[in-house]
């Protein structure tokens, strides 16, 4: 038998994480700027980052959010599973095209995905004739996404001010309206996402564009809501090895209230509005398992219109932002609590 593809085991210290807290705010900033700004030398932070990124729990990542350009849709589901079919099924399910992130928590037998689409035909097809007919899976519930407004971009507990969008939702204000979009700004963002670093002079020549007309069109996408260019990393790298999530139950006159406050909570790194009878879906990450049960005592009883609250442990997840976690035969995610002794 072939041995399994493993990946070394990195305990980040405080210039490691110096360096992530930094490119993940300006991803494309120069070795040596992240240098001054962590004290070292723009060869040791390079080699630093490397060492990170060999790891797979780091990695650069460009997008469009199909959520705010009104780019087809967006869902939820929920694959009930049978009994030893769990991680076979979220391996089927993290391999489609369609998959944005991919997870297993507590409570029922369930695969927990996020599904990007292009139409209600599209949908029914990944449903009935896809996910609906993969060994071990017996039943979908599915609800689509009516409002976003967090994402992981927004989530920075280490940051003394919050995001731009994260004050918006606090404030109860919507987003502003996206920017038009043309293919040329999609190679673009093909591009990044090959390499989100790739000089301008290569994005450039790949373009058939000017420099100076490629950092404009650039310039323009980083400075709108609608492209994440980032730096991420998954929350228990950066000491957060805790991740729930959560199904409210608002009633429908408090759902703005009950939105304005949990955006306001810095632990919730996704929030959004969804169908169905659990009408808000988010994702919180916690330093401990204390800490988790402070953010439930304390955010779902201050919440109005609170009907019925649903929360569970992430135990493992397969896809994030669109990109596989982990290797087969290593941890999908970082450990959610720490060896004895360790």
């Amino acid at each position: 038998m072939a041995e399994r593809e493993t990946r070394p085991e990195v305990a980040p210290d405080g210039a490691d994480l110096g360096i992530l807290r930094y490119l993940a705010r300006r991803p494309r900033a120069s070795f040596a700027e992240v240098g001054a700004v962590v004290g070292l030398h723009e060869r040791t932070v390079a080699r630093r980052l490397g060492r990170l990124l060999d790891t797979g729990e780091v990695r650069f990542t460009a997008s469009l959010t199909n959520e705010y350009l009104g780019d087809g849709m967006v869902v939820e589901l929920a694959v009930r599973c049978a009994p030893g079919r769990l991680e076979e099924v979220a391996r089927a399910v993290a391999a489609r095209p369609q998959a944005r992130s991919v997870e297993v928590a507590t409570g029922d037998l369930q695969v927990l995905a996020e599904m990007a689409v292009a139409d209600e035909a599209e949908l029914m097809d990944l449903i009935d004739r896809t996910v609906g007919r993969m060994p071990g899976v017996l039943d979908i519930h599915s609800a689509v996404v009516l409002r976003l407004l967090l994402t992981a971009v927004d989530w920075a507990p280490y940051d003394p001010e919050p995001s731009p969008l994260r004050r918006l939702a606090v404030e109860g204000l919507r987003p502003p309206p996206p920017i038009a979009v043309d293919a040329v700004d999609r190679e673009l963002v093909h591009l990044l996402g090959e390499d989100a670093r790739m000089p301008m002079s290569t994005l450039a020549g790949r373009l058939s564009l000017g420099e100076s007309t490629v950092r404009r069109r650039l310039g323009r996408l980083m400075s709108s809501h609608v492209f994440h260019l980032r730096l991420f990393a998954e929350p228990a790298v950066l000491g957060y090895p805790v991740e729930t999530r959560f199904q409210l139950e608002v009633r429908h006159g408090a759902l703005d209230d009950a939105l304005r406050l949990l955006a306001g909570e810095p632990s919730v790194r996704h929030l959004v509005v969804t169908t169905g009878r659990a009408n808000v879906l988010g994702y919180a990450s916690h330093a401990s398992a204390a800490e988790m049960h402070d953010f439930h005592a304390r955010a779902f009883a201050a919440l109005p219109g609170l009907r019925e609250v649903r929360t569970a442990l992430l135990m493992r997840t397969y896809r994030r932002a669109g990109r596989p976690v982990g290797t087969p035969g290593a941890p999908a995610t970082g450990r959610l609590f720490p060896r004895p002794g360790a």
